[in-house]
């Protein structure tokens, strides 16, 4: 059984939402402030947290930033702000995903299994490693290692490199990188693969070249020996 830790400090909608995900068989915690939401968070092991971006005290951005410098679990935010720049930066700062409000119950659902299912299949189909030059990508530790050096990267960047990494010389659509590593049933712009690319590339390189990922122009991006 999953453990949700769902941060909303809405009364009438975390009621709601407990009843339906228990219904669904998780088991869920419920705090209604980011100071509380970090506590509880320290002390249980989490499976997926559904985290509200306008909380009392601590904010759902510096929650979800905090929680991101020590774990590595499912983020997805839940806000009435649905700005480009808002789910631009809640991405940034390591979400899994982002459902503006109101949403619809089911669509919460279909987007935990989507992103539990896209986490099973990692953990059971992919090599413990992958290298490219001088890079290494630990699957199990998601860590992702430059010759003797750590590249902290978020969790999307995390994954859009393990995609190249699994395709080395095939070129990659940014249809096909929205579908691998924001799923199926995630909405968002196309523009948002060129940000996470201009990311990745400033992190694997500081002159921000394409040593690692190269543009083709009018099709995608790809990782060529």
């Amino acid at each position: 059984m999953a453990h949700i830790l769902l941060v909303e400090d809405e009364e009438n909608l975390h009621s709601f939402l407990k009843l339906e995900l228990e219904y669904e068989g998780y088991e869920v915690t419920v705090s209604e402030n980011g100071k509380e939401a970090l506590e509880l968070f320290h002390r249980n092991q989490y499976d997926m947290v559904l985290l509200d971006l306008m909380l009392p005290g601590i904010n759902g951005l510096e929650v979800c930033r905090r929680i991101r410098e020590e774990s590595m679990v499912p983020i997805i935010m839940l806000t009435a702000r649905d700005t480009v720049m808002d789910r631009i930066t809640g991405l940034q700062l390591g979400a899994d995903d982002y459902l503006p409000k109101p949403f619809d119950t089911q669509e919460l659902l279909a987007r935990m299994k989507g992103i539990f299912r896209r986490i099973q299949y990692t953990q059971t189909n992919d090599a413990v490693q992958l290298t490219f030059k001088d890079l290494k990508l630990d699957i199990m530790s998601r860590q992702v290692m430059r010759g003797s050096n750590t590249i902290e990267l978020t969790n999307k960047e995390f994954e859009l490199l393990h995609v190249f990494m699994k395709n080395i010389n095939r070129v990659l659509t940014r249809d096909i990188l929205l579908e691998q590593v924001w799923g199926y049933e995630h909405v968002v712009e196309t523009n948002v693969v060129d940000v996470y690319i201009r990311y990745l590339r400033n992190k694997l390189d500081e002159n921000n070249k394409e040593e690692y990922i190269q543009t083709v122009r009018g099709v995608g991006y790809v990782m060529r020996q």
